[in-house]
Formats: structure tokens, sequence, C-alpha cells
């Protein structure tokens, strides 16, 4: 039998966007994407057109409904980028609980954390204070970091 990995890294990640965090208890949901472009694990997730749609467009707080959990189980179209959900899939929406999600700027621990509207630097989810241009989404950072990956938790 050949080799398929002979190597290992020290230090391996540990998570990435939209992966559940841990197994204390959490909320989750189930919606069919309406974004055409899809919505990419781990990101932020609006209450969509139809009565079971979702949409990665941003929102208001009325509207947030949580973040796009990572699922291995959907097949990837060609051309189609495989850490997102596609139009039409049925996704996983984690309305609480623990998740990862990449952060913009410093956040830390038990920072209350934004979403924000606009196409700015500071307008991913981060730590900015609640504004007319970033939404308060009730979500915590559960650790101290700038700029990457970030367990969030809503309790």
């Amino acid at each position: 039998m050949s080799v398929l990995q002979s190597s290992y890294t020290e230090n391996p990640a540990k998570g990435y966007p939209g992966m559940i965090a841990n197994g204390e208890t959490s909320n989750r949901i189930s919606r069919t994407c309406e974004t055409a472009a899809g919505i990419a694990f781990g990101a932020p997730v609006y209450r969509g057109w139809g009565d079971h749609g979702a949409v990665g467009t941003v929102g208001t707080l009325a509207t947030f409904l949580g973040f796009a959990v990572a699922t291995s189980a959907l097949g990837a179209l060609p051309g189609a980028d495989a850490d997102e959900y596609q139009q039409y899939d049925n996704m996983t929406i984690i309305t609480s609980g623990a998740v990862f999600v990449t952060v913009t700027g410093a956040v830390t621990d038990g920072a209350a954390l934004t979403v924000g509207t606009g196409a700015g630097a500071a307008d991913g989810i981060g730590a900015t204070a609640a504004d007319a241009t970033h939404i308060a989404t009730g979500w915590i950072a559960d650790e101290t970091v700038t700029n990457g990956l970030c367990r969030i938790v809503k309790r």
C-alpha cells in the first residue's frame, strides 16, 4: 500500500469557519439558501425572502438568525466553492452554542460581537460597538484574537 501522508504538523489548526467548537448545548435550525452567490461557512445568516429561506445579504437585528454551520455532506458542483452553501441548499444555522468564525480586527475574550453592514475594514464580524452600521448579535468572543479564526459563543 502506498503512503498517503508521511509528515504531520506539530500544531494542527484549532478549527475552521463554521465548525462547531465543542459539545456544549446549542440550537441549530435549517433553512434554504436563497443567495445566488452562496453563503460561506461561518458567515452571518439572515432571514430570507421565502418562508423557509436564508440569505447572506446583511440585514437587521430583527432578521439576523445566526451563523452558517460547516458541513462535509455537500457535493460541490464543478466550479463551486466547497466551503459554502450553494443557492437552494438546505443549510444548518447555529442560533446559540459555540462555533468558529473569522473576525475582523482585535477581539478579546468576553467581548460582545457585532456584524458590520458596510464594506469598510471594520465591517466583518468584530468587537466594534453597535451603532447604525453594526448589528449587535448577542454573541461574544470566547478567546482573544486579532483578524482570524475565533471561537464565539451565545449561551
